[in-house]
Formats: structure tokens, C-alpha cells, sequence
């Protein structure tokens, strides 16, 4: 075997699938812009490999939380629009304006500081973040005019662009988005009247861009959803067209046969029921695998699914192989796309009682990238 093929534990990102999965969500979108969200190092899948996947299918600009991680795709040399919207309260924006990262405003003072930082003739370019009812980050509406007549100043003074005005989601229900969204078009309003023009209007995340056709606006920003992952708990990934993007797998470390009532790792939170065989998985919650789903996870090894028993360790779990055969350095499969036979993502997310954004984004620097397609 290759080395490639006996890592001990590692995350395969199918950069294939994130193409396909930008493709296909562009011509369900529609959408003048499509920005592609690979913050949190690509929700886990490699920000490098999930912006150029992108890019490559149809993304027209990338979006992330926080300036170093846009200023981090750009030493890797990708060159296309950025924007960064999450900013330390006193944040020096100047590294960003030299790399052209496009910046999120959601406190009127950040106007100020993000026009002192231009250098030379490099005007930076905002979108003014709006707080149309999520209970989060982003202006107020008492604070929109002053906002608006303080953006307007500085555009008509060549000090700023404003590229766009955008807001998020709760998810919450159809009719609650679309209370946000009337939110947000009277904001929309209030800016222009105010003498703005973004060329870029934004305020549906996966879900919305998926199924709420009046919140695509000029634009949607997509992050689950081109990782091949469903936010609905009504339809899989499969159901949407997509194709999960990571396949998350280690090698069998240790097997041993056991009799009726043997203990399970820590605290016996699990006696074998009969003589069963055991085998070890080194990968545990260091790597970001939920200690919650202890008990409950599945995992395939040699194309059979077999149970997680006992307490998931911090670098170790086990799984009850009953009377199948199974043998050190037998790859196990804890998740990846359903249609190659491997468990689905979710089936790990309910066994932890969280979301599929969780699971992914939470694997560790422990755990090997590798890219393929």
C-alpha cells in the first residue's frame, strides 16, 4: 500500500463535488453573483481548495468571517473579490484594503477607520451589514440614517465604494424570512433615497438561496450547501442535487474478540451483549469527533455498518464488528456520501444532537486533507 492509502486518519475532500455542487446551486439560484462562504477553512474542507472548487464553478466572489482569512486566500494567489464582515472592535483595516478585501460594515465609527485606511489609490470597497431582525451583528435600524448619510458622504468624497448591502437570516420559517426580507427592502429604500447605489444586494444564505426565491436579490452567499450538505431536515443532500464533499475516514488500530459483559472504554457505559469482536478507531474528540455520539454513531468497515459502543476518547473510539471480519489497517468510514455507501454526515450530527456544519467544521488539524478530483 502507498502511504496515501495507510494514513492513519483523514479527511478526502472531493474537489469534484464542490465544482458540481456550485454549478448546480448557480442554476437554481440564478443569481446575478454567486459568493461562495469558505470561511472556517472551508467549513473544514480547506479554504484554498474550496475557494479555487469555487471559483471554478461559477462562484463569482468568496466570502469569509474574518479579514486574516481573507488576507490568507490571497498569499495563496487567488485574486478574486473577498469580503470579510466579522472585524476585532479595533481592527486596523489597512492590510485589507492593500489586498482589495471587500469589508462588512456593521458599526458607524468602522466607516471612518476603513476610509483612513486607504493607501495610494486604492479606495476601499464596503457592504454595509444591516440587522433586519436576526438579534445579531450588523447596523440598527435607529442608526441606518446616520449610516446611510455617512456612507454617501465618504462614497461622494472618493474616500469608499459602497459595493453592496446585505443582512442574514434566521431560518426561523418561510414567514419569518420573509418579514426580514420586507425589512430589509425598506432598508434598501432608506439607502437609496440616501443617495446609495450598491451594485450588490444580499441576504440569502444556503437555505433561502435553496427555497425562498423573493431573498436572492443581486446575489446569494452559499457555505453549507456547496460542501454538498443539506441545511433542511426535510431533504438530503441527494434530494438537493448535491454531493457531500467529505468523506471522513481512519484505520482500524486494534481488534480483539471479548467476551459476554466486557466493559467499553471509559465509565462502561457499554457491556457487550455476547462474544463480539472490537475494533479500535484512532480518532477521537481532539480531532473534533463528538464525545456526544458516543453509543449511537455508525461507522462502515469493509462495506458493513457497525455500531460506536462505549465512550468516545479524546483520541480513540470502538466499534462492535460482532462476528464480521475485521483486521488491523481495515479502513472505517465515520461519514461521506451517502450514494458511495459511506454513513451520511447527519447520522453523526443526530447522534451528537447538533447540525452537519458542526461535524465538518469541527475536524482537527490532526486529521489529514486530501484533495481528489
Amino acid at each position: 500500500m502507498s502511504g496515501e492509502e495507510r494514513a492513519l486518519r483523514e479527511a478526502v475532500i472531493d474537489r469534484a463535488a464542490i465544482v458540481h455542487n456550485v454549478r448546480h446551486l448557480r442554476e437554481v439560484t440564478g443569481t446575478r453573483e454567486f459568493i461562495a462562504v469558505v470561511k472556517a477553512d472551508g467549513y473544514g474542507h480547506g479554504a484554498e481548495t474550496a475557494a479555487r472548487a469555487a471559483l471554478e464553478g461559477g462562484a463569482t466572489r468568496l466570502g469569509v468571517a474574518e479579514i486574516p482569512e481573507a488576507l490568507a486566500l490571497r498569499a495563496a494567489g487567488i485574486d478574486a473579490p473577498v469580503l470579510a464582515w466579522l472585524h476585532d472592535p479595533v481592527e486596523d483595516f489597512a492590510a485589507a484594503v492593500a489586498a482589495r478585501v471587500e469589508l462588512g460594515v456593521s458599526r458607524i465609527p468602522q466607516l471612518a477607520a476603513i476610509a483612513a485606511a486607504a493607501i495610494g489609490d486604492e479606495v476601499p470597497r464596503v457592504h454595509l451589514k444591516l440587522e433586519t431582525g436576526l438579534g445579531r451583528n450588523g447596523l440598527a435600524p435607529a442608526d441606518w440614517p446616520a449610516a446611510f448619510a455617512e456612507a454617501a458622504r465618504l462614497a461622494q468624497a472618493g474616500r469608499i465604494v459602497v459595493e453592496g448591502v446585505f443582512s442574514h437570516l434566521s431560518g426561523t420559517s418561510e414567514a419569518d424570512d420573509l418579514a426580514q426580507v420586507r425589512v430589509f427592502e425598506g432598508a434598501l429604500a432608506q439607502a437609496e433615497a440616501a443617495g446609495l447605489s450598491p451594485r450588490i444586494r444580499h441576504i440569502a444564505a444556503t437555505a433561502a438561496a435553496i427555497r425562498l426565491p423573493a431573498a436572492r436579490f443581486d446575489a446569494v452567499r452559499v457555505g453549507v450547501g456547496i460542501y454538498g450538505l443539506s441545511p433542511f431536515d426535510d431533504a438530503t443532500s441527494a434530494d438537493l442535487g448535491l454531493r457531500p464533499a467529505m468523506t471522513l475516514r481512519g484505520r482500524v488500530a486494534a481488534v480483539r474478540r471479548v467476551p459476554a459483559g466486557q466493559g467499553v472504554s471509559y465509565g462502561y457505559v457499554h457491556r457487550t451483549a455476547g462474544e463480539t469482536t472490537l475494533a479500535l478507531v484512532p480518532l477521537g474528540y481532539a480531532d473534533g469527533i463528538p464525545r456526544q455520539a458516543s453509543n449511537r454513531a455508525p461507522v462502515v468497515i469493509g462495506g458493513r455498518r457497525m455500531p460506536v459502543v462505549g465512550r468516545i476518547a479524546m483520541d480513540q473510539f470502538v466499534v462492535d464488528a460482532g462476528d464480521h471480519p475485521v483486521a488491523v489497517d481495515d479502513e472505517a468510514i465515520l461519514f461521506g456520501d451517502p450514494a458511495a455507501g459511506a454513513p451520511a454526515v447527519e447520522e453523526w450530527a443526530d447522534a451528537a444532537g447538533t447540525i452537519n456544519y458542526e461535524i465538518v467544521t469541527r475536524i482537527g488539524p490532526r486529521v489529514a486533507r486530501r484533495v481528489k478530483g
